[in-house]
């Protein structure tokens, strides 16, 4: 949730803020706010709405040379989305000032406290308490800021990242973390910070992620110094090269990022099998698996845990995991896996999925397991993400940036990773032949070329999204493990069309869901050839009896199930373990072409964001 970009150096910071603000914008996009600096001068602006909004503002303000400068984009927890809950905040006295991303589960005790102490407070923000926190400890123990924020995070109870600004040091900015990313840009005597590194791609490829309970005091005119915040040691800070570059967060051409994010898919799974898909070998190769394997062979059940989209990726994942490797499965919603109090053995291995490698609900999901003993191996795209820290091992889905909010390679990626784990620990295990494996293996290698030639025409999906974009509902059917992608299929017209759309498995529609069929009720089956395909009929057979409006996604020259629908998509043939790879991008295209058609923010949908970073 929430974007935060900060620069210090010799630069002016205005438009590396505000361009930074527009790439974090898939983070939240309720408000946004700066702050600038220039040692004798400080200037404030807050907007409601998105950054261009506050661009504009800015041609009405006289530039001061700012040499320092942080801004934020907001995703609203506490206090609705307007210009006295934007961020930046300032202490009473003026003289700190606070971008924040996260939320101070005890605020309401600590400004009960302040106020008491004749603190006022202007806005419904929990970070305004954060900010007055400080500067109260500050005062009364005469302490220098970065002494004081840590004392005073030491006493809050949530999550941060956090940049603070004292206007009695101006060439200095601190900025700590707690389970909210933040990354920090190592340039010329000049530093970057951001929630992630595209605020400052172009400008650095040095960086450097706070881990959780780390400060960073970073001065202008000194190296970087990264202190522990509960015991005040040292420590060396490690400096990684970033891969991406600024062709990665643009749009190269495209309408939507999400757009661009669905034709990447492709590419992105072949990025995802790259060193890992050996063909002539005949094999896969995890590097990260390798020194597991007996870990992984010895295992009693796998634990899958995910949110979202991800939690989509898990249901296959069980379905792949128990069909090749033979070994129980459970997926869990990781926002309430440790709430219920589950039962963990330090023999079970507990799969994390995330894309943005930051979701607060799994990391907490990984600490819970971990206390227990179980093995954690995690799935991310964002490579040094808290994630990918907090696991034993894993892999990265190696998909590259996912600007949209709504996830769609992110998505294919993940189940291109949990094949590849199955079909590995179905080698390691022996549960299928070689001459099975390598069958798949080969059809697998050519997955990203036929999906490429499906993508080359989306005319007949546009026609669909032209007769269904004025409905009410939709209805997403689906078998095996097609079921996941019919789950996956209606939160993406959800999320992005705003369309109530529920996904069922096909089979359950008896029992409940055909009471609300009529000729008004567009059902999306997912009818494949392989797995469960007679059956798959004859549910359209019910759903046809009762007047709904049939579109189906049918292997390529089916003719029976064709013939019983109102349109129809068709996708290349497969194998079945392979058929979400394909049934899912069909539907991720007509719930755009739907949201288009609805005049929706596509990339940025009401109420969303990329990471949730808070619970």
């Amino acid at each position: 949730m929430c974007g935060i970009v900060s620069y210090i150096g010799s630069k002016d910071p205005l438009p590396i803020i505000i361009e930074g603000l527009k790439r974090l914008e898939y983070r939240g996009y309720d408000s946004a706010g700066l702050f600038v600096s220039n040692s004798e001068i400080n200037d404030m602006i807050k907007v409601v709405g998105k950054v261009s909004k506050l661009k504009k503002a800015l041609k009405n303000k006289k530039n001061i040379n700012p040499t320092i400068g942080m801004g934020h984009t907001r995703w609203a927890t506490h206090g609705e989305p307007n210009i006295k809950n934007a961020h930046p905040h300032k202490s009473n006295s003026g003289e700190l000032t606070l971008v924040h991303n996260g939320i101070i589960e005890n605020y309401d005790s600590i400004k009960k406290e302040l106020i008491e102490r004749g603190y006022k407070f202007y806005s419904d923000t929990d970070s305004e308490i954060l900010v007055n926190l400080i500067e109260d400890i500050q005062i009364k123990e005469k302490l220098s800021l970065g002494k004081a924020l840590r004392i005073a995070l030491n006493q809050i109870i949530g999550a941060y990242g956090i940049v603070v600004f004292d206007s009695k040091k101006p060439d200095e900015i601190i900025a700590a973390k707690l389970g909210s990313p933040l990354a920090i840009g190592i340039g010329f005597n000049e530093f970057f910070i951001g929630s992630d590194a595209s605020p400052f791609i172009e400008h650095t490829r040095k960086v450097v992620y706070l881990d959780d309970y780390e400060m960073a005091i970073l001065n202008k005119r000194k190296p970087i110094k990264i202190f522990n915040i509960t015991n005040d040691k040292i420590i060396i800070p490690y400096v990684e090269q970033l891969k991406w570059n600024l062709e990665n967060i643009q749009k190269a051409g495209y309408d939507h990022f999400m757009l661009k994010e669905i034709y990447e898919q492709p590419k992105a799974i072949k990025n995802t099998l790259r060193g890992r898909l050996l063909i002539n070998e005949g094999k896969i190769q995890v590097g990260s698996l390798s020194e597991y394997q007996i870990k992984f062979s010895k295992a009693k059940r796998i634990i899958i845990v995910a949110c979202g989209t991800s939690w989509h990726a898990g249901l296959v994942g069980e379905y792949l995991l128990e069909t090749f490797a033979r070994i129980p499965v459970e997926v869990e919603y990781a926002s309430e896996f440790r709430y219920r109090n589950p039962i963990i053995y330090s023999d079970d291995i507990v799969i994390p999925i995330s894309q943005s490698g930051e979701t607060a609900d799994t990391l907490a999901a990984i600490k819970s397991a971990k206390k227990n003993g179980a093995f954690i191996y995690g799935i991310c795209n964002v490579v040094g993400s808290s994630i990918s820290r907090e696991t034993h091992s894993g892999m990265y889905t190696h998909a590259g940036p996912e600007i949209g909010v709504a996830s769609t390679k992110a998505f294919t990626t993940q189940i291109t990773v949990l094949i590849l784990l199955a079909l590995k620990m179905s080698e390691i295990k022996g549960t299928m032949s070689n001459s099975e494996l390598k069958l798949l293996y080969q059809e697998l290698e050519i997955i990203p070329q036929r999906i490429s030639m499906f993508l080359s025409n989306d005319i007949s999906i546009k026609k669909i999204a032209k007769s269904i974009f004025k409905s009410s509902n939709c209805l997403y059917l689906g078998r095996g493990l097609n079921f996941p992608v019919a789950l996956e299929g209606a939160l993406k017209l959800k999320e992005i069309s705003y369309i109530h759309a529920e996904g069922y498995p096909a089979a359950e529609m008896k029992h409940g869901p055909i009471a609300l069929i009529d000729h008004n009720m567009p059902v999306i089956v997912i009818a494949t050839k392989k797995g469960h395909y007679d059956k798959i009929i004859s549910n359209i057979q019910e759903i046809k009896s009762r007047k709904g409006k049939i579109i189906a996604v049918i292997t390529e020259g089916d003719t029976t199930v064709k013939n019983l629908s109102d349109y129809f998509i068709e996708i290349p043939e497969s194998s079945e373990c392979f058929t979400p790879l394909f049934s899912s991008i069909p539907l991720q295209l007509l719930s755009y072409h739907i949201a288009i058609l609805r005049n929706c923010n596509v990339d940025q949908p009401r109420n969303l964001a990329k990471s949730v970073t808070v619970e």
